[in-house]
């Protein structure tokens, strides 16, 4: 029998019906009491793209052998570790600005069989790069932004 997969979010509360229509099974609010929430080592994997305040408590419910992945620092850059928390569990720590080679091939094969969906937001023609930074910034989509370049047919209008 496969593990249970449990799905948990911590958007702001205006993304939450989203979420959960997506099929989040749990959701949280960002200031939630993680550790009282969901207990002490209880999920395998942490994808964190705030830090903050907020990351001491994301290193405890992580189970021993946990990963947490961060790819930005968007409630602040300087958090606390409890070098316990990380040493005593055997968790790992990744940080993730780049893909190694092999990755963007296997995501979009993933996508043309039809196994994920990627979430998209908007979609902004490439000159409009500084209305697509500034919709970007108002942290109100859920989802990617595409840039799409002009074509040749699109160029000469």
């Amino acid at each position: 029998m496969a593990p249970m997969t449990r799905d948990a979010a911590m958007p702001r509360a205006d993304k939450a019906d989203v979420l959960r229509k997506l099929g989040a099974d749990i959701i949280l609010d960002r200031g939630a009491d993680l550790v009282g929430e969901l207990g002490e080592m209880a999920v395998d994997v942490v994808v964190d793209n705030v830090a903050g305040d907020g990351f001491p408590n994301m290193l405890k419910v992580l189970k021993r052998g946990g990963r947490f992945v961060s790819s930005g620092a968007i409630a602040g850059p300087i958090v606390s570790l409890d070098m316990r928390d990380m040493y005593l569990k055997d968790l790992t720590l990744i940080g993730s600005t780049a893909w190694d080679a092999p990755v963007f091939p296997n995501l979009i094969s993933y996508i043309e069989r039809g196994e994920i969906r990627p979430l998209l937001a908007k979609v902004f023609p490439l000159d409009q790069i500084a209305e697509a930074q500034q919709e970007f910034l108002k942290k109100s989509h859920i989802g990617n932004f595409v840039l799409v370049p002009a074509t040749p047919e699109t160029a000469l209008v």
